[in-house]
């Protein structure tokens, strides 16, 4: 890491990406690797304390979700499956690329899924699955899992980003229901990247276990305040978490550029 960052900033970004993580399934990734790209972090160190947050906040509101009942367990196994297969690969994927292709690789992957889930009428949360065949959802099922966990992981985002476009297009998944299956994906996807990533040197475990514990407390604020809102204002924020993440990324390239 290449600044000190103090306990306090590191405890509010943990409460606020944790909040993030219950309310939309997104792990906090989208809002801790940008903003810790503008404090001059360097995005592989920025990445790794992201994926150690996952693993608090979404063990912690998985949990919430089962007691409550708002999480289709055998939905989340499957996915959750293909995050194992897919983050497994994440710290080769880090450890390979250098920062800024990260970062484009980052921003790449938030407009096409911004772009997916705004414009597509397909993910406009139809009723009726576009695909019905139980066997066949499975497979979709596993499929995004390895998708997101390859990517997702790598890039520090967690996964609901990503999950989102993918089920609401193929199975006609609401942005409600995919909050808890992203989350539970989140904990075999975290732990197999934190894992890996690791093993590579690539986790600020200090930071990461602040902003990770703090992200416990966050996670159940944005739970209880999914469950205030109607559907269409949950799919209203989610674009506009979309457009705060790609915003603060492109200044983050712009910044690279000027450096050129």
């Amino acid at each position: 890491m290449e600044v000190a960052l103090s306990v306090w900033f590191l405890v509010i970004l943990g409460v606020v990406s944790g909040a993030a993580a219950g309310f939309f399934g997104i792990g906090g990734g989208v809002i801790i690797v940008p903003v810790l790209l503008l404090c001059g972090v360097d995005m592989e160190s920025a990445i790794g304390i992201s994926i150690m947050q996952m693993i608090f906040s979404s063990s912690v509101g998985s949990m919430i979700n089962i007691y409550h009942k708002k999480l289709d367990v055998r939905d989340g196994v499957f996915v959750g499956l293909g995050g194992l297969m897919g983050a497994a690969f994440s710290g080769v994927i880090v450890a390979s690329l250098s920062s800024f292709t990260l970062l484009l690789a980052f921003l790449l992957l938030s407009l096409v899924s911004f772009y997916k889930y705004v414009f597509d009428v397909k993910t406009n949360a139809n009723p009726t699955p576009p695909i019905t065949n139980p066997t066949k959802q499975k497979a979709v099922l596993i499929l995004a899992g390895l998708v997101t966990g390859i990517f997702a992981v790598s890039l520090g985002v967690g996964g609901g980003l990503i999950l989102a476009p993918i089920l609401a297009y193929y199975l006609g998944f609401n942005s409600k229901k995919v909050v808890p299956i992203s989350l539970f994906f989140i904990i075999f996807a975290s732990i197999s990247g934190s894992i890996s990533l690791g093993s590579h040197g690539l986790i600020d475990f200090h930071s990461g276990l602040i902003v990770g514990l703090s992200s416990s407390v966050g996670v159940g604020i944005g739970i209880y305040l999914i469950s205030k809102v109607t559907l269409s204002n949950h799919r209203y924020a989610l674009i506009g978490i979309y457009a705060f993440s790609i915003a603060l990324t492109l200044w983050k390239v712009f910044e690279n550029l000027e450096l050129l």
